[in-house]
């Protein structure tokens, strides 16, 4: 008699048999039941085929802030700066004001400012700025403000910023390095990307810095290969430094191509007779929103120091119908770096070649004349000081009348107006259209209708003073440049000239 096993029988007997073999099988199984025999000796629990394949969420990862604290905590350990300035010349409200505008800056770039300190000095200490002493004491309110950045109020040799580093136990760094900081993070044009980087290159090459194995020399360059010792060959500092060169002259061929391209349409506007106008001013003075009360540009507006970097030229008409161009320029201040002005200086040539400069100031600061001296000393350097100047005083409705009215006595040639809430604009537009230039010849030109682009051009590059449609064709009186006034000139009625 034949005797029959069960199924567990059978099991039993093949996982003696086979053990590696059944559990493979039973690993194809979704729905294979636990068992000590097979599964007890598996390292960690084991999971069905689904659930191996599916995603499991790891506990303590997640770095979600969940209350008040925590995010103010977090929002501290961002930058926590320390400001300290050298008061040399002015008043002592002079280098406080300077001071506010570094911590503004410093907020512009991310930082939190915890303190700041100013020492009156005759000149900055050659070796650490404010003196060894003062150093040991900014050293003290380092530690106690918890800060991990030292910011100064102008610009630092290299080895000022070793030797503070060295008393200060932290980073340190100064003026320009932080406005650098500012335009790299706001530049967006790839020309704008160019300049920050070109200024970024020049303001480093100085200051590069090698520890270690960095100071070491490569080995020189044998003329026979083999080991190659001969000669002393270059230090990785060294190697550093000619990268940069090369990297700057590349740089300076690219942002000269740039240029090119705006010079060219530059010329095609001087060629068409179109009227420029340039918006100059302080950062944070309203250009970007004077731009675009009077064109309707949309440029970005913040309350923030250089907000905005990338030139924008928009097209505008002022109310007598006359087309002119409307330039935004990048925003001034003082102390500004001369690396940033040498290469922002292709970008302030709209200034250069203006026909008329708005110069901005911001009504509501509580230093504006300040202001002024600083921009007026910026355009000095890019040549524009031949330009006609018209100075805009924004921000009147949060301004103090009695400094509106000291700009507007002091400043002959200015006008006060809000961007914000549309106060002056009009006057303004007016004030535009009277001193942007005028063609110099006065004629009277009966047009026959089947030249009609003499009629178009008529608006475009000439001042339309009056216009009427005849049997025989358009009557026009107009003032016009040269070159459209011997196109005019057999349909002329009676030129004169003014």
């Amino acid at each position: 008699m034949t005797s029959s096993s069960s199924p567990s029988q059978a099991a039993q007997s093949s996982a003696q048999n086979n053990p590696e073999g059944l559990r493979a099988d039973a690993l194809m199984e979704e729905d294979v039941a636990w068992s000590h025999e097979i599964d007890g000796d598996r390292d960690g629990e084991q999971f069905d085929r689904s659930e191996r394949a599916a995603l499991r969420r790891v506990a303590g990862l997640s770095t979600e802030l969940e209350d008040v604290t925590e995010v103010e905590y977090r929002q501290l350990r961002l930058e926590r700066v320390v400001l300290v300035g050298v008061w040399t010349t002015g008043t002592a409200r002079d280098a406080e004001n300077s001071l506010a505008e570094l911590a503004a800056l410093a907020e512009t770039a991310g930082a939190l400012v915890l303190d700041g300190v100013v020492q009156r000095r005759d000149k900055p200490d050659a070796a650490t700025y404010i003196g060894s002493g003062k150093a040991n004491e900014l050293r003290d309110i380092v530690v106690e403000t918890g800060a991990d950045t030292v910011i100064c109020d102008g610009e630092l040799s290299p080895g000022q910023l070793i030797h503070l580093e060295d008393v200060v136990k932290v980073k340190v760094i100064d003026r320009t390095a932080l406005i650098l900081d500012i335009f790299a993070q706001h530049a967006k044009s790839r020309e704008g990307k160019a300049q920050v980087a070109l200024a970024q290159m020049q303001y480093m090459l100085p200051r590069l810095r090698g520890w270690g194995q960095s100071l070491s020399r490569q080995m020189g360059g044998g003329s026979g290969g083999g080991l190659a010792t001969r000669g002393p060959g270059e230090t990785k500092i060294e190697t550093d430094r000619r990268r940069i060169r090369e990297k700057m002259a590349k740089m300076r061929r690219e942002i000269a191509d740039m240029k090119t391209g705006r010079d060219i349409k530059r010329q095609e506007r001087r060629r068409n007779k179109v009227p420029s106008v340039a918006i100059a001013g302080y950062t944070n003075a309203g250009k970007s929103s004077l731009l675009n009360r009077l064109t309707g540009a949309g440029v970005l507006v913040e309350n923030a120091l250089f907000a905005t970097l990338d030139p924008t030229v928009r097209r505008a008409e002022t109310p007598s119908g006359r087309l002119y161009t409307l330039a935004d320029t990048v925003g001034f201040v003082r102390h500004l770096p001369h690396h940033l002005v040498e290469a922002f200086r292709s970008t302030m040539e709209e200034v250069g070649d203006s026909d008329l400069i708005l110069h901005v100031v911001d009504g509501s600061h509580p230093d504006p004349e300040e202001q002024l001296a600083a921009v007026r000393e910026v355009v000095r350097d890019v040549g524009a000081t031949d330009v006609p100047e018209i100075v805009v005083i924004n921000k009147a409705d949060a301004a103090d009348p009695l400094v509106l009215q000291r700009l507007l006595r002091i400043e002959k040639r200015s006008i006060a107006v809000s961007a914000r809430t549309g106060q002056g604009i009009a006057e303004l537009l007016a004030l535009i259209d009277d001193e942007l230039p005028r063609p110099k010849v006065e004629i009277e030109a009966l047009v026959p209708y089947t030249h009609g682009q003499l009629v178009a051009r008529a608006h475009t590059e000439g001042e339309v003073i009056s216009e009427e449609h005849t049997p025989e064709g358009t009557l026009l009186k107009l003032r016009v440049h040269e070159e459209l006034a011997a196109d005019l000139a057999p349909y002329v009625a009676e030129p004169a000239l003014r």
